[in-house]
């Protein structure tokens, strides 16, 4: 499938900013699944390219000079092949595939694992674990955290979503690797775009990706519990969130700061 992804994200500040930096991964990971055919980044200043320890290509935006907005346009196109049930590809393009999938076994403070979540895992994830045990997961997840924007933050945890009952697709995904986690299995978080067709959800979306051993790696979007494919474009992994987020930074002054984004993805010919 042939994709289109228009991506702007806007920042505001009611005092200047004095310094910034800020991560953007924002281009397509080089996984050999997935092509990309034209991708440009438009931002107020020169970037520096950089690839990460997971594979993920990256950007650097540093603005040291007073400003009160930050504008970055991200406008691209590329072909993603179907995948069958899941099954990611084997290809030595991402560094990740170098990484031992142990890399993404350890949980962190998103992805710890309660009583509740090693619960979850243990009624859904029992021997043999498959592609079909993974989708009861996700389907399990769905009905314990309802899709509802407004209740979590970026910070949130796996525990705290499926205490609240309510997330979004980050959420998904962490509970997802948490009870992945809580049973054996290597799980990583991946951050991207998905072609929503005529399903109400946002273009711009998270999933996971699990390991499994001899069958390799398996893509689910919890959030639609479904095998992920040919309309999900991968930007970035990692083994949760903030390693994988499409845009993270830090910076000096502004005061209060104002969030605008808007994401469009349209299948092409």
């Amino acid at each position: 499938m042939r994709l289109q992804v228009r991506h702007e994200t806007s920042y505001a500040y009611t005092a200047p900013v004095h310094y910034s930096i800020q991560q953007l991964r924002l281009t397509p990971r080089a996984d050999p699944h997935q092509r990309v055919l034209s991708w440009q980044i438009h931002a107020p200043t020169r970037m520096q390219r950089f690839t990460d320890a997971y594979g993920n290509i990256g950007h650097a935006l540093v603005l040291s000079h007073p400003h009160e907005s930050v504008r970055v346009f991200v406008d691209g196109v590329l072909e993603v092949e179907p995948l069958r049930d899941g099954h990611l590809p084997p290809g030595p393009a991402a560094a990740a595939g170098r990484l031992s999938p142990l890399v993404f076994s350890v949980p962190t403070p998103l992805t710890e694992a309660d009583e509740r979540i090693a619960a979850l895992a243990g009624t859904h994830l029992g021997e043999p674990i498959g592609p079909d045990r993974l989708l009861e997961l996700a389907n399990a997840i769905r009905e314990a955290v309802r899709y509802e924007s407004g209740y979590t933050e970026v910070t949130s945890s796996a525990a705290h979503a499926l205490e609240l009952g309510r997330g979004v697709c980050q959420d998904h995904a962490h509970l997802f690797i948490a009870c992945c986690r809580a049973a054996g299995v290597p799980a990583r978080y991946v951050s991207g775009y998905v072609y929503p067709g005529d399903a109400p959800q946002a273009a711009s979306h998270a999933w996971a990706d699990a390991w499994l051993g001899d069958a390799g790696w398996v893509s689910i979007d919890v959030t639609q519990a479904e095998f992920a494919g040919e309309r999900h474009c991968r930007l970035a992994i990692g083994r949760d969130y903030l390693s994988a987020a499409p845009v993270r930074g830090v910076r000096a002054g502004g005061g209060e700061e104002s969030l605008e984004v808007k994401v469009a993805v349209n299948s092409g010919q």
